[in-house]
């Protein structure tokens, strides 16, 4: 028997701990957290320090992790490259980072300990979406600084995995190798997903001629009926992810194969739910920004980090048997929210509609500009058949998104390929509006 197949078994204790001793789990964890941030991190400790928490014994329950203080991803800007660490540099065994598109990027840096926490946390995510040792997983994200790449490789390889490292681009390769190695576990962003289903199209195949089980899918939104098309596209069961590269990058949580939400490994990450105006905890089912303690990590510690994303999660128990925590799919970003006319739209709404709209192929991007005194919405996107009425196509789309949004959106309808790819994640808006 292989060391990979010995650690792994069918189920992890932790994520079926009553939740009584989960709670008293992540109170030692957190107050383990919060010294080692006092004793270690110069610019969070500090601050820790000044909310009056001198010790993590000053924690007397989960309730007081209110009193703490929140970091924000302008702080990995402000302490670019090494100022956040919380351990000496030289004992950093990898750097990721985000895509730095608003400037430099993010550092994040992993000591050992948190690169096995992060195998682990992989694994186990990958284990609940219906990953077993000895499939073949063909990892179509991108790898570098990006931590999908490395996250589900890792993983893969201590589930016990066959790991095919394709990562993205030569989109036509993908469809072969898809073919030929039967790979039986796609991973990749849903967007190159839908790109990869379209090569597989184009090379003449069909869902009957890949293995194709499993898709495990995240750095980007994924509404239901994205999910509805790489299910039929693909002939698989797209599984939804959540990570980010501040926390560990994927593995904060992901769905079990009953996709009913995402079961946080919080014996790693302590979730809320903030009013993202006032900051303050929201109970459980209302929607509000997520944000995550990190409760074992230790180069890089992040104490209440406010991800910008919205959602809600619940503590109702899933028929899986596990007791973590669900969290929903986000909803959108706050930073992402448009606000067009004055009402408030996430381009996932527009996804959502789009895809529901007959004829419609699922590659779209919208462009909001401000050529005078009033903003415009104008969707791009394509017919899924060349010989489609364009006319009637475009009537019909703009007519659903009108119902759905309350505003009028111009639609309009590329050649086939003509929409903007992406081998990572989507551009999904382009704001061209001039400040006022």
């Amino acid at each position: 028997m292989s060391a990979a197949s010995e650690l792994v078994t069918p189920d992890w204790p932790v994520e079926r701990l009553p939740r009584e001793e989960m709670r008293a789990l992540q109170l030692e964890r957190l107050r383990a957290t919060i010294d080692h941030v006092l004793a270690h991190q110069p610019v969070l400790g500090p601050r820790v320090r000044a909310s009056g928490v001198a010790s993590g014994a000053d924690l007397a329950s989960l309730d007081d992790l209110a009193r703490l203080p929140f970091t924000v991803k302008q702080d990995l800007r402000d302490a670019y490259p090494w100022g956040l660490l919380a351990v000496p540099r030289e004992t950093v065994l990898r750097v990721h980072a985000s895509s730095g598109t608003g400037g430099k990027p993010t550092i994040v840096g992993f000591d050992a300990g948190d690169m096995a926490i992060w195998d682990e946390c992989m694994a186990r995510l990958m284990h609940r979406a219906g990953v077993r040792a000895g499939m073949v997983i063909h990892n179509a994200n991108n790898y570098g600084l990006f931590t999908g790449g490395f996250g589900y490789h890792q993983g893969g390889e201590l589930l016990g995995c066959t790991v095919v490292p394709v990562s993205g681009g030569f989109t036509q390769r993908q469809a072969m190798l898809l073919a030929d190695l039967r790979g039986q576990v796609l991973v990749a962003t849903p967007s190159y997903a839908i790109r990869i289903a379209q090569a597989v199209a184009e090379a003449g195949l069909g869902p009957d001629d890949l293995a194709l089980e499993i898709g495990l899918f995240g750095g980007e939104p994924m509404t239901e009926a994205m999910r509805a098309r790489l299910d039929e596209q693909l002939g698989l069961r797209a599984i939804d992810s959540y990570g980010l590269s501040e926390l560990c990058g994927p593995g904060v949580a992901g769905e079990c194969e009953r996709r009913d939400g995402l079961h946080v490994n919080e014996d790693h990450f302590l979730p809320e739910v903030i009013d993202p105006e006032t900051g303050q905890p929201l109970p459980h089912g209302v929607q509000g920004e997520l944000v995550f303690t990190t409760l074992s990590k230790r180069a890089m510690p992040m104490v209440r980090y406010r991800t910008a994303d919205l959602g809600t999660i619940s503590g109702d128990p899933c028929p899986c048997g596990r007791t973590l925590i669900r969290m929903s799919a986000p909803v959108g970003r706050r930073d992402d929210m448009l606000i067009v006319r004055g009402v408030n739209l996430f381009p996932s709404e527009v996804e959502h509609v789009l895809l529901g709209v007959e004829g419609i192929a699922p590659h779209y991007q919208l462009v909001v500009d401000r050529p005078a005194d009033m903003d415009t919405l104008t969707v791009h996107c394509e017919p899924a058949d060349r010989f489609a009425d364009l006319v009637e196509l475009r009537t019909r789309a703009a007519r659903a998104l009108r119902e759905r949004t309350g505003i009028s959106i111009d639609v309009q309808l590329k050649a086939p390929g003509q929409v903007p790819r992406s081998e990572g994640k989507a551009v999904r808006v382009v704001d061209l509006r001039r400040p006022r």
